[in-house]
């Protein structure tokens, strides 16, 4: 029996949409990239990959890149682990407290971060010069805690920013884990280890692998970090500075095009190791019956290790709140003299208002197209027999696994024409509110895609019958009832984009259209004696607003949130 198609006025409108907006901002920057890739006399050719082989400062970029992207994945896993055992595995007093604590560094951008665990670390910084007023450490040898020019900084703070989204992949693989097969192994005489190598392990790879490929790709394509470190030997700093010679130096997309198929080779090895194994499990429903009551002690050990691991985590970032209210920080375990005028700097008609206003608008705008995008995905997949269905749901999800790092090198470099409106180095402004909402399109998209499930078609077809248009019932009937879903959707694309690092630094290339995240990079290369500070108060304003954000969807969504940042 041949499948009918909704073709009507509305859905084909509506697919036309969508359709255009991922063909002008998705497919013609990848495609202008893997043109120019191979070849810009119009024959194709691999010599810029030779080149780049060839290059020992490339080499050594990948190898650093990787090996910060493996070691912040294994340390990651290291450190969510027990903690994502011992959340779902034990009851115990403050539990629920405990796990929306653990998620806080979700709010707290490694960008931002950097800047205080810098000021701490340094080889004069806060940590340093403690050891030496406590006589533990010669003032001549200072310890070199960043080690290797910063390469163990960068993997550190990764670690701990990174952290919430393994355990959040791994606490939902362990709570869907049926206890009776645990309960079945230890019957055999299986020791705890044991059951948790040969029957836990196996059956949480799922969730592992989905947290293991996000994590591996943010520290992978990580720009911010680096920058505010200094480290230009990885991958992401290589491309930033190829940006000022594209039209004569054909070596960024060479880089760029290697760091795309890594991305989707990573993916496609993930799905074709987890296609042929199977995870099913009997008794979804019994799996809450596997927690245990913990003991005085046990309960004791889950709050030091937790409340360890989040405070190690938010310690760069308390830096930075103290770093902006100091008059001046240098050489001094604390400021010298504290002030509130760094934020008084932030207001006014300077570069750094300007800044806040540029964030604000770029954000509302961005955040604006998603619910539109958003509520037009996530009505056709699920109210509506489309053609190519998975193709577009595939599409919503792409930006996932696409670093902002490639598509931001993709707009500087396809739209590099006379259109001052589109050309980024005259004005960024539209590419930017686009580029942020590519980005964060999966989570109005997951958060409306949820709310429409979760609604019965009852009312809508009432609506139909009635002689309501698709428009209508859609004005009048869904979006009222996932109105909930939709708002906190929203609030997290707003959110993130307000704080969004490489998109920012790549396409805001002069300063009356820097939006937060470029301005403190450009204060934290000035000379003003303030300028670091003001920086880090610039940093405080995004970070309380990305928590005021995430607050107020985490209450309209609940547990339901941690659901947008799993793969």
């Amino acid at each position: 029996m041949k499948k009918r198609y909704d073709l009507d006025g509305w859905t084909l409108g509506w697919l036309g949409l969508v359709t255009a907006f991922f063909a002008a901002f998705l497919f013609y920057p990848v495609s202008f990239m893997l043109r120019r890739a191979f070849g810009t006399g119009g024959e194709f050719t691999l010599e810029y990959f030779g080149l780049w082989l060839a290059s020992p400062l490339q080499r050594e970029a990948l190898w650093n890149s990787t090996a910060i992207a493996l070691l912040t994945t294994g340390f990651t896993t290291l450190l969510a682990l027990p903690l994502a055992h011992g959340l779902t595995r034990y009851r115990f007093r403050g539990q629920a407290l405990l796990g929306g604590l653990l998620l806080v560094p979700l709010i707290m951008p490694p960008f931002v971060g950097a800047i205080g665990l810098k000021q701490l670390l340094a080889r004069f910084g806060s940590v340093n010069l403690l050891l030496m007023d406590l006589g533990w450490l010669p003032r001549d040898q200072p310890i070199d805690w960043l080690g290797a020019g910063g390469f163990w900084g960068i993997v550190l703070l990764q670690t701990l920013s990174l952290y919430p989204i393994m355990f959040l992949n791994l606490s939902a693989a362990l709570a869907n884990v049926d206890p009776a097969l645990r309960e079945a192994a230890q019957n055999l005489g299986a020791s705890g280890s044991r059951v948790f190598r040969t029957v836990t392990l196996p059956l949480i790879l799922p969730g592992w692998f989905a947290g293991a490929i996000i994590v591996f790709i943010w520290a992978f394509t990580d720009l911010g970090t680096p920058l505010i470190f200094g480290y230009a030997r990885v991958v992401p700093v290589q491309i930033f500075d190829s940006i000022t010679e594209l039209n004569t130096n054909p070596m960024g997309y060479a880089l760029v095009v290697v760091v795309l198929v890594l991305t989707l080779v990573l993916f496609l090895i993930s799905k074709r190791l987890l296609a042929g194994r199977r995870y099913e499990m009997l008794a979804r429903g019994h799996t809450a019956g596997g927690e245990a009551d913990a003991t005085p002690r046990q309960t004791l050990w889950i709050w030091l290790v937790g409340g360890g691991v989040l405070a190690l985590a938010l310690l760069p970032h308390l830096a930075v709140v103290t770093h902006s209210l100091a008059e001046r920080w240098f050489l001094t375990v604390l400021p010298d003299a504290w002030t509130g005028a760094n934020y008084g700097e932030l207001w006014g008609q300077g570069l750094t208002a300007l800044s806040i206003r540029n964030s604000l608008f770029y954000a509302s705008l961005s955040a604006l197209l998603d619910l539109v995008l958003g509520v037009a995905i996530a009505w056709l997949l699920t109210r509506r027999r489309i053609p190519l269905a998975g193709l577009l749901d595939a599409l919503a999800m792409l930006p996932l696994a696409l670093p902002g790092l490639v598509l931001a090198f993709g707009y500087v470099a396809g739209f590099d024409f006379a259109v001052p409106w589109l050309n980024p180095r005259e004005n960024p402004t539209l590419l930017l509110i686009v580029s942020y909402s590519v980005r964060r399109l999966p989570y109005i998209v997951r958060s409306a895609y949820a709310g429409f499930q979760q609604t019965s078609v009852t009312l809508e077809e009432a609506s139909a019958n009635l002689g309501a248009s698709p428009f209508r019932t859609l004005r009048k009937i869904t979006l009222p009832l996932v109105m909930a879903n939709l708002v906190a959707g929203t609030l997290l694309t707003f959110a993130f984009a307000m704080l969004e690092v490489s998109d920012s630094l790549i396409l805001a290339m002069r300063e009356q259209y820097a939006p937060i995240t470029k301005m403190i990079y450009l204060l934290l290369g000035r000379i003003e004696p303030n300028a670091p500070s003001v920086a880090c108060a610039l940093g405080v304003v995004g970070m309380g607003l990305l928590a005021l954000s995430l607050w107020i969807a985490r209450r309209l969504l609940g547990r339901r949130l941690g659901q947008l940042f799993r793969a």
